[in-house]
């Protein structure tokens, strides 16, 4: 599903433990893996294949780092991370605020600079409908974060720094492996503007 369509800006529904160990969904958490591998990505929340239910798959492969420069990586405290299933989730933020580049499968072709908490604590079921809490710093809390937004109907360009709205193209010509703090000082931006918290409640969908 591309931006603008409803299903992407409405809460979505949870799911109880027998509907988790049902052949339907237990179906379609192996077809979002596929989808999030193709396409490539590192998340896809079901919202996103037109699905409102709170169901999101994660996955940050190395293969995915093998051509990124080590300072990129440690800057971002970027690792793979294996994949898993995160559903009904409630979310906690932590630590400091950090902000870098962020793009979705929902509106591909653009990238553009977010805010988010750099330590998520998640208390979600898992794919076999088993309770897990779970910790995550980095890159792997960014994961999480920008993909429970799409669980409650939020975006990343809801998020964003408006100003650092770029094209991939120019993002790889102009910013790609710059150090933030210099892509923020070249488009004078104000990191105390940063919009919206992920944990901020998504209105449902009025039809």
């Amino acid at each position: 599903m591309q931006i603008g369509e409803p299903v992407l800006r409405g809460k979505a529904a949870p799911l109880s433990r027998q509907e988790i160990r049902s052949k339907p969904v237990q179906q379609l958490i192996e077809w979002m893996r596929e989808t999030m591998r193709d396409a490539p990505g590192v998340g896809l929340a079901a919202p996103q294949v037109g699905l409102a239910l709170q169901i999101a798959v994660i996955e940050d492969r190395p293969e995915a780092m093998k051509d990124l420069p080590p300072e990129f990586l440690a800057e971002r405290e970027r690792k793979p991370v294996p994949f898993h299933v995160v559903i009904n989730p409630k979310i906690r933020l932590r630590g400091a605020v950090l902000t870098f580049f962020e793009g979705c499968l929902s509106m591909p072709g653009f990238s553009a600079l977010v805010p988010r908490s750099r330590i998520a604590r998640v208390d979600f079921l898992n794919h076999r409908g088993d309770a897990v809490s779970l910790q995550a710093a980095g890159w792997h809390a960014r994961i999480l974060q920008h993909e429970i937004d799409h669980l409650n109907g939020f975006v990343y360009v809801d998020r964003m720094h408006p100003r650092s709205l770029t094209t991939m193209d120019n993002l790889t010509r102009y910013w790609k492996n710059r150090p933030v703090a210099e892509v923020v000082h070249d488009l004078n931006l104000d990191l105390a503007s940063a919009v919206g918290q992920s944990a901020s409640p998504a209105p449902r969908h009025k039809r």
